[in-house]
């Protein structure tokens, strides 16, 4: 971060209160349009967090139990990996580049950029952003080849990154990738608010959680897990189902709304 985007925050922290209610979404927000205005974001990526966000609202703000045992399985299947990869679009740049960067150095994978949204100078945009929060390669921005069967600017991917990778990390996406991915064989770790968007359901696992609160959980999980064995690590893959877990979170969200009904009404 550069001393402009290091004042810029400062300005935003200052004319939010402590003791504002909202103070978090808040700060993610203006995290957001700063984004856009560097030309990390697109429009289009606001809409896509403000969805996120009224998902996020339903499940209480906070990791819940079925996110975190998606979090265990994620963890467990980045150490398996023999060729992880986590691919970054500019929501992803503008809220947790420096978890991204820990996480690539936790587990030894690479980062590649991956828009669907793309021009060159956002791509050259994203990658700055991240070597600025310590990243020493940054895929996606040449080298490139293509998806068979995708047709949208996400077909473009690196020859040394998703193209060959055997377990990629996610986050908000279209759905059509994802199943993409999925026919090729890759395991896919989605991080995912929407419990019922194609990319959830489609994807191997699927965190149903803020980002800005699972990304620094996964590298945390990923350090507890570091010393199981290769055996103890498959049998925590083997054990998690995702449709079972995204199953657990749907119901979540029902009971939760229920019980804030009749809170409503006094039963």
């Amino acid at each position: 971060m550069d001393n402009t985007q290091a004042g810029n925050e400062r300005s935003i922290r200052n004319l939010i209160p402590l003791n504002h209610p909202r103070r978090d979404s808040l700060l993610i927000r203006e995290k957001l349009v700063e984004a856009l205005e560097n030309n990390i974001l697109v429009p289009q990526g606001l809409i896509a967090h403000g969805r996120g966000e009224c998902f996020d609202y339903l499940i209480g703000e906070k990791t819940q139990d079925f996110a975190e045992n998606a979090i265990n399985a994620a963890a467990a299947t980045l150490l398996l990996a023999k060729y992880p990869v986590i691919s970054v679009n500019g929501n992803m740049a503008a809220l947790v580049a420096k978890d991204i960067v820990e996480l690539s150095n936790e587990v030894n994978c690479k980062i590649e950029i991956n828009l669907f949204y793309r021009d060159e100078k956002r791509v050259k945009a994203i990658k700055k952003a991240l070597e600025n929060a310590g990243a020493k390669e940054v895929l996606g921005d040449d080298d490139l080849t293509t998806i068979p069967e995708l047709f949208s600017e996400r077909r473009k991917v690196s020859k040394n990154g998703i193209y060959i990778a055997d377990v990629v990390l996610l986050g908000l996406e279209d759905g059509d990738r994802t199943e993409a991915l999925v026919r090729l064989n890759k395991k896919v770790i989605a991080i995912d608010l929407n419990p019922l968007s194609r990319t959830s359901m489609t994807a191997s696992i699927t965190i149903v959680d803020n980002i800005t609160r699972a990304l620094p959980l996964l590298v945390k999980k990923v350090k507890e897990l570091r010393s199981k064995d290769r055996i103890e690590l498959e049998e925590i893959v083997k054990n998690f189902d995702n449709k079972r877990n995204l199953a657990e979170a749907i119901k979540f969200i029902s009971r939760r709304l229920e019980a804030l009904s009749e809170d409503l009404i006094g039963h």
